[in-house]
């Protein structure tokens, strides 16, 4: 049950699954929550919406960038991978970290890949499942995720995701990009989310690994 007068990206993270890993109360304490979402229409246009706190409700970024993408799938691991790139700008590289996203798939993905980190091999114990055009922006994603202390993702339903109007709407909300402390994006139409310049253990690794 949510507790009201915590932060409202915590309550969301504290009340999701985690897709493959168990989430007892413990786990709860991160020091950072990421909620990023990703937006595709039939015209190619699309746009991406990350909001990131610390555990107290502090803003850190809200970004509401528009994009080009060939599919919902890319766009959702475009947000993540753009989200974790700018926290990384923002955070100690001992946080623990909490992210939200609507997409399935995304949200184990991420998990298994906490858990490959595990790993002697740093091989998950389930396959990765990652779209072909988002390689690219899996291997940033990995990177990251072995860039933090600790991190793992809940899966929430898009009626839920703080970031899904920043997403699908990134024409009313280009003044979030100047919040103070956070690199303005820009478009990403010519310049996607930087790769993570993070180098372990994922920079090499294909998805499918």
């Amino acid at each position: 049950m949510a507790v009201s007068h915590r932060p409202a990206l915590r309550n969301l993270f504290d009340d999701s699954p985690t897709p493959h890993i168990a989430h007892p109360p413990h786990t709860h304490r991160r020091d950072f929550y990421l909620a990023a979402d990703g937006s595709f229409h039939d015209s190619g246009e699309g746009g991406l919406g990350v909001i990131i706190e610390t555990r107290d409700g502090g803003r850190v970024a809200r970004l509401s960038v528009p994009d080009r993408v060939p599919d919902n799938n890319v766009a959702e691991y475009r947000a993540l991978h753009l989200g974790l790139d700018v926290l990384a700008a923002n955070a100690p590289s001992s946080a623990r970290v909490g992210v939200l996203v609507d997409h399935d798939d995304l949200a184990a993905n991420v998990n298994r890949a906490t858990l490959a980190g595990r790993e002697s091999d740093y091989r998950p114990p389930h396959p990765f499942r990652v779209p072909g055009a988002a390689e690219h922006h899996w291997r940033g994603i990995r990177a990251r995720v072995n860039g933090f202390g600790e991190l793992r993702a809940a899966r929430i339903r898009s009626a839920e995701n703080p970031a899904h109007p920043l997403a699908n709407t990134p024409e009313r909300f280009a003044h979030v990009n100047r919040t103070a402390g956070t690199e303005r994006p820009g478009r990403t139409d010519d310049q996607v989310p930087p790769p993570s310049r993070a180098n372990r253990h994922a920079g090499d690794q294909q998805a499918g690994d």
